[in-house]
């Protein structure tokens, strides 16, 4: 016989989409349990870069940036298309400023403009060249005591001594190229040293926002049950009335007299759920999103009569499988001197293009996994992962064969199985683009975007370098995730819904649980975590509304 407790909400899943929901239900005078699956808090959030997109929020307008409703409506509904009600686009707008607000007033967070970093799409209507995600500012650990142990790692931390923002890595890239790469180095030893001298210990990032929202929690009084993973939804009369947990090595009834938000994550972690629902070749090593992240929660809506989106579609990057964890290629693929090729030996994407773009297109044109060809220039001048410019890739990249390295591109072609003469035609083509500037086969530096992550002082092009000094070297690129986009379907007020349109009673989702409001698109930095947040905080709202 299972244990039975009960309160007015149950949340499940300590992410940013589920912290958000229990900070709103317990602020609106509702008695809230928050249960997790992992023995830490903080789920992908807690490793991501923690951009936020949500356009016209306090922080962007006291920045100065020209922000509105119309504008972003304009722009998402072109991004997004009609893969999403513009319903739920329009709650996301609506409430997406409100959300931030409302987690500056009840949280510690600061949040800060990330200006300069584009709208994946700033071309199109409503799109901004100069940005509108922000990211929150340092957090102190010590607000949380011991609870801090508790916090899920980064995915790559911060160097000690130091506090980095995830603007600061454009520049950091650019350590021995620019002036400003140097100084930004300096400056963020400087904000340690200053946050340190208080007494402070600064995290950033991903680390800061969950921290910021655990640290909610605990004012508001909100217990979060670690180490308690979801069994299934409890059901009574057609209407979710609680979850069934296992707690202490016990099942546990969790029942819930208003409402269950299911916040559980992705399942990107389930091999037999990527394989059931996404395209060949995938599996579970090329993923950075949390451990826990298997689908329970998707399941088990599933099972209570929810629809599914999305399923086959994921926060796509392309990776490189390095030893341990494969490495998320952001920088390193937009900066001049690399290209993409396929087994033929032959260019077939922007390199630069928005992360998920580029494995849409891999999976599209059957290039599944492809190499980034590069040479000792690139490597000569800069940050490779946290490798400083000149230094030589670790041995161990080779013996994985995630890295080759040859003094000839023919030797090159030779090793990594591609035709010699189609690999020495496409570098000398695109060497002959690059000296001119100018990328007529993949637009390479036609959007301001691809601008982002390049070399302002390389010319004629910031996004363009001819690849021409031995040895050459050749990393293995694979489709990997942030973490998987498709799961519970549901409506502009969160609510989870059947295959009839018909509202489950009872049952709210939020996050990476749910099918994403973005569609199968990527609107800007932050397009994973600004609607987590907005829709675990419009869950929370609705359930307040309904029980008022």
């Amino acid at each position: 016989m299972a244990v039975s407790v009960e309160y007015d909400v149950v949340v499940v899943g300590a992410g940013a989409a589920g912290m958000t929901a229990a900070l709103t239900t317990a602020r609106s005078g509702l008695n809230t349990v928050l249960v997790e699956k992992a023995a830490v808090f903080g789920g992908s959030t807690a490793r991501s870069g923690a951009g936020i997109w949500v356009p016209n929020n306090e922080v962007l307008l006291a920045a100065g940036v020209p922000d509105s409703f119309d504008k972003a409506d304009t722009y998402m509904a072109a991004v997004v298309g009609t893969d999403v009600p513009a319903a739920r686009r329009r709650a996301y707008l609506t409430y997406g400023p409100r959300t931030i607000s409302y987690l500056l007033r009840w949280t510690p967070l600061k949040f800060a403009w990330m200006q300069g970093y584009p709208d994946y799409y700033p071309e199109l209507p409503g799109g901004m060249p100069n940005g509108r995600s922000i990211e929150p500012q340092a957090f102190d650990l010590n607000m949380l005591g011991d609870e801090a142990t508790h916090l899920n790692p980064a995915y790559q931390a911060s160097p000690p001594g130091t506090v980095v923002y995830t603007v600061d890595y454009k520049w950091l890239s650019l350590i021995a190229r620019h002036p400003k790469g140097l100084a930004t180095a300096t400056e963020l030893v400087w904000r340690y040293l200053q946050l340190s001298a208080q007494g402070q210990k600064p995290v950033t990032m991903g680390q800061a926002l969950a921290g910021g929202l655990r640290a909610g929690l605990i004012a508001a009084g909100v217990p979060v049950w670690l180490d308690t993973p979801l069994l299934d939804l409890h059901v009574e009369n057609g209407r979710v009335a609680g979850v069934l947990v296992r707690r202490d090595g016990a099942e546990t009834l969790i029942r819930a007299r208003r409402g269950v938000v299911m916040a559980s994550g992705g399942f990107e972690h389930n091999e037999r759920m990527r394989k059931q629902y996404q395209a060949a070749p995938i599996g579970v090593d090329w993923t950075i999103g949390a451990d826990s992240n298997t689908g329970d929660g998707i399941e088990a809506g599933q099972r209570a009569g929810a629809a599914l989106g999305l399923m086959e579609d994921a926060w796509w990057g392309p990776m490189i499988p390095l030893p341990g964890e494969p490495w998320f290629c952001l920088s390193e693929r937009t900066l001049p001197g690399t290209i993409f090729v396929n087994q033929g030996g032959r260019r077939f994407v922007n390199e630069a293009a928005p992360y998920s773009d580029v494995v849409h297109t891999m999976y599209a044109k059957g290039h599944v996994p492809c190499w980034m060809i590069t040479d000792q220039d690139y490597r000569n001048r800069y940050l490779f992962k946290d490798l400083a410019p000149m230094l030589p890739y670790p041995d161990d990249w080779y013996t994985s064969g995630a890295l080759v390295k040859d003094w000839t591109i023919a030797g090159l072609a030779a090793r990594i199985g591609v035709p010699a003469a189609a690999l020495t035609a496409t570098i000398s083509r695109f060497n002959a683009q690059a000296r001119a500037g100018k990328d007529p086969d993949q637009h390479r530096g036609d959007s301001t975007y691809d601008a982002y992550f390049a070399d302002p002082t390389n010319v004629p092009s910031p996004c363009l370098a001819p690849i021409w000094l031995p040895p050459y070297y050749a990393f293995k690129i694979v489709p990997g995730d942030l973490g998987t986009k498709g799961g519970l379907l549901t409506d502009a007020n969160a609510r989870v819904v059947k295959p009839d349109g018909s509202v489950i009673p009872g049952l709210w989702a939020a996050g990476n649980a749910s099918s994403a409001v973005m569609g199968h698109s990527y609107a800007g930095a932050g397009s994973t975590l600004g609607p987590a947040m907005t829709f675990g905080h419009v869950a929370g709202l609705d359930i307040a509304a309904a029980t008022a």
